[in-house]
């Protein structure tokens, strides 16, 4: 995978661990991660660019994707493969 992925973050959080894994089954080798909880500039930066509060935030490229249950509906759609090869 070429294509940037993007994550917004916390330490324990379920639902950012399932996106992760869905995200490497889709053969995605390296996700920046974003850590909210350690730097509470970076989750004002989080709100203001996705208008969200909840983790994960998710960007592929330069897609807003959203959270986790966004992500399961893109790849349920079969949306999610083609973003991930750049092609959407």
């Amino acid at each position: 995978m070429t294509v940037r992925v993007l994550m917004y973050t916390t330490a324990v959080c379920p639902y950012c661990i399932r996106a992760k894994q869905l995200l490497k089954a889709r053969g995605v080798s390296e996700i920046e991660e974003i850590r909210i909880d350690l730097d509470p500039a970076q989750r004002d930066e989080m709100m203001q660019k996705t208008k969200r509060r909840t983790v994960p935030q998710i960007y592929i490229s330069e897609t807003h994707v959203g959270g986790c249950d966004d992500l399961m509906a893109l790849d349920a759609a079969g949306e999610l493969k083609p973003l991930l090869a750049g092609g959407a």
